[in-house]
């Protein structure tokens, strides 16, 4: 009785075993489900490595970054002085033409009032040469010329008479002598007085006039150019532009040549990159890219190639191996934009995602 009890029963065995079957399928499903796992994360580890070691061999291409430049103009005297007033401040516009500053010359002022002086004296002597002996002078010479020629004539005739007497044995010799000798001095002084008036009518010689002509000419010249040197204490903007610095002010001394004011001419603007030759393939004059400006947004700005130059040898060297190979230059490629951009400025970065 007791035996029959303590004997489990078929169903109850079919039951457990049925348990012990679903408790091994699970163990196998969660095995499974492990290896795929790993699986997955060793290949996801692969994949990781390939694509770090594909990087490292072919690294992105960086963006081609440029600048911004333009045109720069200085304005500066042509001889040193002070600086009297700045007209302009930075950031003005200013026109062709228009004053930007005043310079404070008195050296040039007292030395073109020097050459003035020597001018009006080269002149005055100009004029006294071209005009010769004054109207009185002239009278003066004629009148001195006619009575030694009266003279002559008298001394002439009492020759002639003299002569006469002398010959039919009148007078002596010595008279005859006397008179001859009166006469030939009188014509002497009368041919004297002639050349004079003729010289107070002529005037000075043409040697003269040309010595006298060129020392006016010198001084006149001399004036001009000390002119055009004070004429420069009013300082100019020689285009229209933007006033990008003012680099002297008031009371300070200019030294000649250098900048009072430097202008920036925003119509005048290129972007500025440094390549090295071994990006220079596609890169070529009249080449049309598109770039965008941080400052500015992401907006696309089209720019042509006008202009490129290698750079010096010694700041842009590079050597493509250590032990061999051949040396690497760097060049120097200016853009402008096709058309007008607003708010583009000067030393803005220019980036360029796709150059090759």
């Amino acid at each position: 009785m007791s035996e029959s009890t303590n004997k489990p029963s078929p169903a109850h065995n079919q039951a457990a075993a049925q348990t012990d079957q679903n408790a091994d399928l699970k163990v196998s499903n969660k095995s499974k489900i492990g290896i795929l796992l790993l699986l997955i994360l060793l290949s996801a580890l692969i994949i990781f490595l390939v694509y770090g070691v594909y990087r490292a061999a072919f690294p992105p291409l960086p963006p081609l970054q440029g600048q911004m430049e333009s045109r720069t103009v200085t304005v500066a005297s042509k001889v040193p002085g002070r600086v009297a007033k700045v007209l302009v401040k930075e950031g003005d516009t200013v026109a062709a033409g228009q004053p930007v500053a005043e310079m404070h010359l008195p050296e040039l002022e007292a030395k073109l009032q020097q050459l003035e002086a020597q001018k009006r004296a080269a002149q005055a002597k100009q004029s006294l040469v071209d005009e010769g002996a004054r109207p009185q002078e002239k009278e003066a010479a004629k009148a001195q010329w006619e009575r030694a020629q009266a003279a002559a004539d008298l001394a002439l005739k009492t020759y002639n008479r003299i002569s006469a007497l002398y010959k039919d044995g009148l007078v002596s010799k010595q008279k005859y002598d006397e008179v001859q000798t009166n006469w030939k001095a009188a014509s002497q002084q009368a041919n004297a007085a002639k050349q004079q008036y003729e010289i107070a009518l002529i005037g000075a010689r043409e040697q003269e006039k040309s010595a006298v002509s060129d020392l006016t000419a010198e001084a006149q010249a001399g004036v001009k150019q000390v002119e055009s040197l004070t004429a420069d204490k009013t300082l100019y903007a020689p285009i229209g532009a933007e006033v990008d610095k003012v680099i002297l002010i008031e009371g300070e001394i200019a030294a000649a040549g250098f900048p009072v004011v430097t202008l920036v001419d925003l119509n005048d603007q290129w972007a500025s990159f440094n390549i090295r030759e071994e990006n220079m393939p596609d890169i070529k004059i009249g080449k049309v890219f598109k770039a965008y400006v941080p400052a500015l947004g992401d907006e696309k700005i089209d720019y042509e190639i006008y202009y490129i130059s290698p750079r010096a040898n010694y700041a842009t060297w590079r050597s493509t191996r250590m032990d061999s190979g051949y040396d690497m230059k760097t060049f120097e490629v200016r853009a402008r934009p096709l058309k007008k951009v607003e708010g583009l400025r000067p030393g803005m970065s220019v980036l360029v995602d796709d150059y090759k």
